[in-house]
């Protein structure tokens, strides 16, 4: 039993307010004016000039220490070890709940690490490209379970960011496609040496069982070099994704081609039990069986509240 005070117990993490938080920017400079950050919004997020100054100009000031500092020790160990091998690239993984704004995030990052002096590579891909095709995911029974983590083609994502690691050169991503809900067959994206990587996924925190042997098994996290949590309380998860669901009822779902046009005609009553059904099936499930658990597993940890807005910022401790 530990039998130290609640106030004694170690905290893995520094927290700040985000008053606090904010003043970190120091003199990072707004490098985004209001139309791009306008363009780097979804649709059911939220996102303006105040919250990338007070949250993602700090974070970006950060990000530059942290990368700064693994490419001095990068240097150093090559010379240590007479070795001439390319610079590996630094990889930012950004995980969450559906519906809690990653896309947002990482967009945001990407967007921001990118007007860097001397203007890095910053590349993006979101791991819904790994996921089974649907047609796998219904052979397998396992369709309503497409999220987690055994719905993903894992040993091609990590060949991806093994490859990505190595330096080597226009490696390829599948691409998904939200509208048809489903890999695009023969589509890629190329990812050509970066100097940064964003990896964006509700399960890229996931950690595997522990093998009995101790032969080493990779996971995503392994490649990843800082990453971040977006966080939310579930009953707030669970109205954006109505409200999400709701919006896309009236816009995308009416494509002939959505794999969701079955809702489009649906009442708002109707269209509200049918995001209600999916989100405590799917979404809810997976929520508390497979992300949540991995939060503690995060560099830094954004919390948000009910209007999107991030409330607090916990950073692990080095």
């Amino acid at each position: 039993m530990d039998m130290r005070a609640p106030e004694q117990k170690y905290d893995p993490y520094r927290n700040y307010t985000r008053q606090q938080w904010s003043k970190l920017r120091d003199d990072m400079p707004m490098a985004l004016n209001a139309d791009e950050i306008a363009a780097l919004r979804s649709m059911h997020d939220r996102l303006d000039l105040r919250e990338v100054e007070e949250i993602y100009l700090p974070l970006s000031r950060l990000l530059s220490m942290y990368v700064g500092a693994h490419q001095r020790l990068y240097i150093a160990q090559r010379k240590f070890l007479h070795i001439e091998d390319r610079k590996m690239p630094y990889i930012i993984g950004v995980a969450g709940s559906v519906a809690v704004g990653k896309s947002t995030t990482a967009r945001v990052l990407q967007a921001l690490l990118a007007r860097w002096s001397p203007k890095p590579k910053v590349d993006l891909v979101t791991t819904d490209g790994f996921l089974f095709p649907n047609a796998v995911l219904e052979r397998n029974g396992i369709m309503q379970k497409k999220g987690f983590p055994e719905s993903y083609d894992l040993p091609l994502l990590l060949q991806f960011l093994s490859d990505i690691k190595a330096g080597r050169t226009n490696v390829r991503a599948p691409v998904y496609s939200h509208l048809t809900y489903d890999i695009v067959p023969d589509r890629f994206v190329e990812i050509d040496q970066p100097d940064i990587l964003i990896v964006e996924g509700v399960n890229v925190l996931q950690a595997g069982r522990l093998p009995r042997d101790g032969k080493a098994v990779p996971v995503v996290s392994d490649f990843f070099d800082f990453s971040v949590y977006i966080d939310a309380d579930e009953p707030v998860l669970r109205e954006w994704y109505v409200k999400r669901f709701l919006a896309l009822r009236d816009t995308a779902f009416h494509d002939p081609r959505s794999y969701f046009n079955r809702y489009a005609l649906l009442s708002d009553e109707e269209a509200t039990a049918t995001a209600l059904a999916i989100w405590e099936r799917t979404n809810l499930a997976n929520l508390e069986d497979n992300i949540l658990p991995t939060r503690p597993r995060a560099t830094l940890i954004l919390k948000k509240g009910a209007d999107h807005v991030i409330e607090n910022v916990a950073l692990r401790r080095l």
